[in-house]
């Protein structure tokens, strides 16, 4: 039985330097609710399969050791005082995928997506170490990070809609898919209608979840998607096949120093966008300390960074995964945290709720029936992750965005770095800001001379 805490303080725990050890079932208790959420949306991870397979040539029995592996790493958030469901830089993987694409396949591709890792393990502690997060990501001009943004959706979208797209051969799969996920993520009528209608509300919870099932269900009917051929068991982990043929420790060995100087765009750009997810997490944490005053929720940021680069570097090493490791599931997050608000007879800590839910995640994994079933429509789901996230980049990086020199900037930055990669579109985007600059910059000069004159 997990310790029970007192009213109005924080969850107990183990002070552990600059993380707060929570056990599972020690120090929080397990939350049904979330654990079943968790077994159902084990498609969610199963998503980044087809990426690793593209990536890095792997075997799907590869691949899934791969998403086991990193989805049982999710629960160090939880366990060290991160009040978050992580996840992948999501909106990186069209970036990732281009970036990859320039290497060879085999060692020449494997090397790079392990600096690509290694790198961001290096950046995100860096930052959570030395709290310089903040400080520098507010200097970089917002046309820039609006254009990395805008331009990892319009490179999502196009890997997904262009004539050879990942759509072709599914386009009746992928479109009623879309338009379900779009529906029950961004619609503002079904936003409405939700809190009138117990089904809708509960619906809204599952995230991408009721897309992925009407392609599951369409893709076989239409003949776009291979009938599931369930088989019982428990997964076969390769992790002999994936240690020695994909990793530092086999026939790659570790990438020599020119691999790590090609990333550096790539590095910069991703942290950017999981620089997103950090103030995100704060919001929504914070929202939710404010309606449960049973609870203190702490949310530090820089633990947040920290956790993250440990998993980077972890994965870097025995797993290069080409999502990379982000702070944030924000689909995840948001509904453990709705549920959270609905008082401590609903769900008696934060840390449980998380923690269930990724738990509850990571076993599903191991049975076979689940990943059979979900297997045929993996294809259809990344394209469906695809083009959720290219809407959310274009709306984030749109509201970023307030005057025309800064939507310009962002405009041809993000098709630059949408169609030629990392590199391209951050010194494209760095001469624009230079030439056309922005008008916080050049009004109060132009004031200043009008006064005078």
């Amino acid at each position: 039985m997990a310790i029970v805490r007192e009213n109005g303080k924080e969850q107990p725990y183990v002070p552990f330097g600059p993380f707060k050890l929570r056990i599972p079932f020690v120090h929080f208790r397990w939350e049904w609710p979330e654990a079943i959420q968790g077994a159902l949306l084990v498609a969610v991870p199963m998503g980044a399969i087809p990426v690793l397979q593209e990536t890095l040539g792997v075997s799907f029995e590869v691949a899934l050791t791969m998403m086991i592996l990193n989805g049982i790493l999710y629960i160090l958030h939880p366990t060290f005082g991160d009040p978050l469901f992580p996840g992948w830089i999501t909106p990186a993987i069209p970036l990732v995928l281009g970036y990859a694409a320039g290497f060879e396949p085999g060692v020449d591709r494997i090397h790079s997506i392990i600096a690509l890792q290694l790198s961001m393990a290096v950046v995100f502690t860096l930052m959570g170490v030395t709290g310089w997060a903040k400080k520098i990501v507010s200097k970089v001009p917002v046309s820039l990070r609006g254009g990395i943004i805008l331009g990892a959706g319009i490179a999502a979208v196009h890997s997904v809609v262009n004539p050879n797209g990942r759509m072709k051969g599914m386009e009746i799969t992928i479109m009623a898919g879309a338009v379900i996920c779009y529906l029950v993520l961004f619609s503002w009528r079904f936003y409405v209608a939700k809190d009138k209608n117990t089904f809708l509300n509960q619906l809204s919870k599952f995230g991408m979840l009721p897309g992925f099932i009407v392609a599951l269900i369409l893709g076989p009917l239409f003949k776009e998607l291979p009938m599931p051929q369930i088989q019982m068991g428990f997964s076969s982990l390769r992790f002999g096949e994936l240690i020695s043929g994909y990793t530092v420790f086999g026939a790659p060995g570790f990438p020599p120093l020119e691999y790590f100087v090609k990333a550096i765009p790539l590095v910069f750009a991703a942290y950017i966008i999981a620089f997103g997810d950090f103030v995100l997490a704060e919001v929504v944490t914070k929202d939710a300390d404010e309606v449960r005053k049973d609870e203190i929720i702490d949310f530090n940021a820089n633990r947040s960074n920290m956790i993250s680069g440990f998993r980077n570097l972890i994965m870097g090493l025995f797993a290069p995964y080409a999502p990379l490791n982000g702070p944030l599931w924000a689909g995840g997050t948001i509904a453990a945290v709705e549920r959270y608000k609905h008082g401590r007879k609903s769900m008696d800590s934060i840390f449980g709720g998380m923690g269930s839910y990724i738990i509850a995640m990571a076993i599903a994994a191991f049975f076979t029936p689940v990943i059979s079933l979900l297997r045929p429509a993996l294809p259809a789901g990344l394209s469906l992750t695809l083009i959720v996230q290219g809407f959310a980049c274009a709306y984030i990086a749109m509201e970023m965005l307030k005057t025309k020199e800064e939507r310009g900037v962002a405009g041809i930055m993000a098709i630059f770095l949408a169609f030629r990669g990392a590199s391209w579109g951050l010194a494209v985007g760095v001469i624009l800001h230079l030439v056309i600059g922005v008008r916080d910059m050049v009004a109060p000069k132009v004031e200043k001379e009008a006064k005078s004159a």
